[in-house]
């Protein structure tokens, strides 16, 4: 083993006893639950993408208002409350905030159902990510808590499996049940679904006593800044910024530019696009978390470098889906992009826990989902939203292909972010004791 490989064991070992952590069979049970609400967590937020023509057409919005339904309602929100959660889940029971959270989650997705307009959709999507702003830092703190070290980067993984997974499946069966149903009764059902699902995780987490920690007396202010204070969390702080310019446009519009220029019909497009979505997600995040460790262990000087190299693969992909003719092509050219988008969360939310150090998970991971989740989905579609207005304003037919040019324009800029992570990472990694 490297010094630096020691290092990173030192600065990631828990300060719990082994007593605290779940057999194997009780493990089993809770990352099934976990991986479950992992799951509805990203078909409550991905439905609306799917299902933008349906409620465009029925509440008579335009591209520019989905934008601000699909990034800055849920952005605000999850932004607002995801560090004030994330303390709490660190400190205090991550089993009662996640809990709490689903139950939000669930029930302001329901009640989107029941929207009638413009502002009614958009107070349910608030709600929406005020319930799963604790999500991911409540997810991995139990894990933290809960799953030995010998098999936390596998949980880790099977965690942020169910976003790719919860694409499938929400794009899927979102667009079929919208298709024979309406767009309404997709959203009441995976509302209901969600909170049979918290209900399961709070049951399966067991008790969750709060954890006596060193610094106790700081306050989530003081935790925040001194880990952006960090030049290496700093970094990959920057590089998760500029993956939510990619990212969130993507799945907020590309099954929308499916149906629109390549005359698919919901269920089509839900069906390719969630399908492919869903197995190069989970294809990815597995990859992705193999590699991650597998660098780690090696001592690399340039962690986030086979992230970096997959999205420049990802920006000429997509460049070129944008203006092919033909459907099949589109969706083939859009694979590389589904499958680097999550390949990155492995490394970024590995890196992050890297850098943070045992007790400080759940700070560390709503750092870089506020990275990730605060000017890319609150601008990115909105932009795209824009763009697409305005080219169809000046007589431009495929408007909502120059709109979405921005997705692989930040893919590059990710990709140049995250060099100048590693090497802000390899230079903390060797400063370790």
């Amino acid at each position: 083993m490297t010094m630096t490989a020691t290092a990173d064991a030192a600065n990631e070992t828990p300060d719990l006893q082994d007593g605290t952590y779940f057999e194997r069979k009780r493990a089993a049970l809770l990352l099934a639950s976990l991986f479950l609400v992992s799951i509805f967590a990203q078909i409550d937020r991905i439905l609306p993408f799917i299902l933008a023509e349906a409620i465009k057409a029925e509440l008579l919005l335009t591209d520019t208002q989905i934008g601000l339904i699909t990034g800055i309602a849920f952005a605000l929100c999850y932004v607002l409350l995801s560090l004030p959660m994330a303390r709490q889940c660190d400190r205090g029971s991550p089993r009662n905030v996640l809990l709490a959270c689903t139950l939000v989650w669930s029930a302001m997705t329901a009640l989107g159902g029941f929207a009638v307009g413009f502002t009614s959709l958009a107070a349910s999507r608030f709600g929406v990510a005020l319930g799963e702003a604790g999500a991911v830092p409540a997810g991995h703190t139990l894990i933290a808590r809960k799953i030995r070290p010998d098999r936390r980067g596998f949980s880790l993984g099977l965690f942020s499996m169910g976003i790719p997974i919860g694409t499938m499946v929400g794009f899927g069966a979102g667009g079929a049940m919208a298709d024979a149903f309406g767009w309404r009764v997709a959203l009441v059902g995976a509302g209901l679904c969600g909170a049979a699902i918290g209900v399961l995780a709070f049951w399966a987490a067991g008790p969750t006593p709060p954890l006596a920690r060193p610094n106790a007396g700081t306050s989530f202010w003081q935790s925040s800044r001194a880990l952006l204070a960090t030049p290496a969390f700093r970094a990959l702080f920057i590089a998760a910024i500029s993956i939510g310019f990619a990212a969130t446009p993507f799945y907020a519009f590309a099954a929308t530019f499916l149906i629109r220029t390549h005359a698919l019909t919901v269920t089509e497009a839900g069906v390719a696009f969630g399908l492919l979505q869903g197995l190069l997600g989970a294809a990815g995040t597995l990859l992705g978390g193999r590699g991650f460790d597998v660098a780690r262990r090696r001592g690399s000087t340039a962690l986030l470098r086979p992230p970096a190299i997959a999205l420049c693969v990802a920006a000429l992909t997509t460049t070129a889906a944008l203006f092919v003719q033909t459907p099949w092509m589109a969706i083939a050219l859009f694979v590389p992009a589904m499958f680097s988008f999550a390949f990155m969360l492995p490394y970024a939310f590995g890196a992050a826990h890297l850098v943070a150090g045992a007790g400080r998970e759940g700070m560390a991971s709503s750092l870089a989902m506020i990275g990730s989740g605060l000017l890319g989905p609150a601008l990115g579609p909105l932009i795209v939203g824009l763009a697409s207005d305005l080219a169809g304003a000046v007589g431009i037919g495929n408007s909502l292909g120059i709109g979405l040019l921005l997705v692989p324009i930040a893919c590059v800029t990710t990709a140049l972010a995250s060099l100048a992570a590693s090497r802000r990472i390899a230079v903390f990694r060797h400063s370790l004791p």
